[in-house]
């Protein structure tokens, strides 16, 4: 397989159900490597299955789906992808800190001193490295969780409705992040059904009933109008 040719996504006839309920219809997506997609859509529209799908938390009930050329769930993939959920998950005696730490060491991060301190800084969290984000509030929480994700290597980031619970420092935070990262040359897939990030996208897909309605330039009014 050709490396330059082989996208950060590609789903075919990727589908899910949840036993007599279909969260995803039968869905064909292919993302280039370097495209930054806004993902839109009401909640169970099918947005965050689609995303647990790619990066292995979730079999299909039928189709594939592969990152960069390996299969979702694959150490390969793994490897090439960092996932920012929609409700983060920590260690109970874990700090801040140590948590960006483990998740460093864990993808063989040898320097990663310097960019925890920097990435606690900008996300406001400095103050904070010490402290146990079990007990945050959702709005902390969600900034440990953003730092934990950018730690890390990647070639693919998975956002999953990152902007919930976040104060406007914390959203522009975050988007500085995506914007930086992207620039760099990472692929970028943020889900959401608020409006005001489809403009930073080049790539606008809409789910609407767990298929796609909408696949093509952002356009705030044609996301309205599935999402009014």
């Amino acid at each position: 397989m050709n490396a330059a040719k082989t996208p950060a996504v590609r789903a075919v006839e990727l589908e899910k159900d949840y036993g007599d309920a279909p969260a995803l219809h039968p869905l064909d997506l292919v993302i280039p490597v370097g495209q930054l997609v806004a993902l839109i859509g009401h909640n169970g529209s099918g947005k965050s299955t689609f995303l647990r799908m790619c990066t292995g938390l979730l079999t299909p009930s039928g189709g594939s789906v592969e990152i960069v050329g390996h299969a979702a769930g694959s150490m390969e993939a793994r490897t090439a992808l960092s996932f920012l959920g929609d409700a983060p998950v920590f260690y109970d005696d874990l700090s801040v800190w140590e948590h960006l730490e483990y998740v460093a060491r864990l993808h063989a991060v040898d320097d990663w001193e310097q960019n925890a301190a920097d990435l606690l800084g900008h996300l406001d969290l400095y103050e904070r490295a010490d402290d146990l984000p079990i007990r945050f509030s959702r709005g902390l929480k969600q900034k440990a969780a953003i730092a934990m994700a950018f730690i890390r290597p990647f070639d693919l980031l998975l956002v999953d409705e990152p902007f919930v619970g976040l104060d406007q420092r914390g959203r522009n935070a975050l988007i500085e992040l995506v914007t930086e990262h992207h620039e760099r040359g990472a692929t970028i897939v943020v889900a959401t059904h608020e409006l005001s990030f489809t403009s930073r996208a080049q790539r606008m897909v809409i789910l609407a009933g767990g298929e796609i309605v909408h696949d093509g330039e952002p356009d705030a009014g044609v996301a309205a109008s599935h999402l009014g």
